[in-house]
């Protein structure tokens, strides 16, 4: 890792590599951003919290947890033996198209690839997930204080992700998250949007927030009608996404770290709530200042004395 002229430590740049076209280059929505995995499948919804601040809805994979260093290093291995992709590219391929459910990101990566191939490929790739990448993961260190924080302020919380829901609830289990969260939807819940949109139906007067390390979440977060995009920065070996790159893509904020989250929360959530009461408020009436007596002139006074 470089240091700064300040003495911090600056995140490593990404390795120049000859001759690999990123499969992400457009600015306009991903055609593939509406994918998922699995049909959605009815569930009884717990029964909502009472809403004292607003709704964070928190991606999983790279914004609670660290895990997307291992999480790419099976994918390039993976990309390596179904389609001889070399594993470095096959990782910045993955890294670049993150977000999007992995099914989607073969049909983006590989089109021409007979479905049956990419669905075996996906298949073996969500099994090694969770045996070499899951197994190692944990939270980032400031998330749990943070998820604690939130909460004590009153905040409700939910965990949007494209894994299986079970596996997800197991995971936040095992790290003692769960506790701090209302739901956690999984891709047999549907996309990400579709979590959002639930949301906002479910909660129509208030603040809804996602939390996301992806431009796909951005994008989500920008195509549901009053949800505000926040946005974790990654800075692995090889591969960085900025805060400016994420706020590109829609991001209201954005940082490498959630340390600052419940205050960045409040000013925002401040501001709005600045924002309706201004627009609520009845313009006040125009006083007009009485009209100021001109005093008497000299001439006018001599002649009042003389009378």
């Amino acid at each position: 890792m470089l240091m700064s002229a300040h003495g911090k430590p600056e995140p490593s740049r990404p390795l120049a590599m000859k001759h690999v076209e990123l499969p992400v280059v457009r600015d306009e929505p991903s055609p593939f951003a509406s994918m998922s995995r699995s049909t959605p499948t009815p569930r009884q919804p717990p029964t909502p919290r009472p809403v004292d601040r607003g709704v964070i809805v928190f991606d999983l994979d790279g914004t609670l947890l660290d895990d997307l260093r291992l999480i790419s290093e099976v994918a390039a291995d993976v990309l390596f033996r179904a389609f001889r992709t070399p594993p470095e590219e096959g990782r910045i391929h993955y890294l670049a198209t993150t977000g999007l459910p992995f099914e989607a990101q073969l049909a983006q990566l590989y089109p021409d690839a007979p479905p049956q191939l990419r669905e075996t490929t996906a298949r073996i790739f969500h099994q090694r997930k969770v045996s070499e990448a899951y197994a190692h993961a944990s939270p980032f260190l400031e998330v749990p204080r943070t998820l604690k924080r939130l909460s004590v302020e009153g905040w409700t919380m939910v965990v949007s992700t494209g894994s299986e829901t079970e596996m997800a609830e197991l995971l936040l289990e095992r790290e003692g998250l769960r506790y701090w969260f209302e739901d956690v939807l999984g891709s047999a819940q549907g996309t990400k949007r579709e979590h959002l949109a639930e949301y906002r139906r479910r909660y129509p007067d208030v603040p809804v927030f996602l939390v996301g390390d992806s431009r796909f979440d951005m994008e989500a977060a920008r195509s549901a009608l009053g949800v505000t995009a926040i946005g974790r920065a990654t800075s692995l070996e090889g591969w960085i996404l900025a805060p400016e790159d994420l706020k590109r893509w829609g991001a209201a904020w954005a940082d490498y770290s959630l340390e600052r989250l419940p205050e960045v929360l409040a000013r925002f959530t401040s501001a709005a709530r600045s924002t309706t009461r201004t627009k609520g408020r009845s313009p006040a009436p125009r006083r007009v200042a009485p009209k100021a007596r001109r005093p008497a002139s000299k001439k006018s006074r001599r002649s009042t004395s003389r009378r």
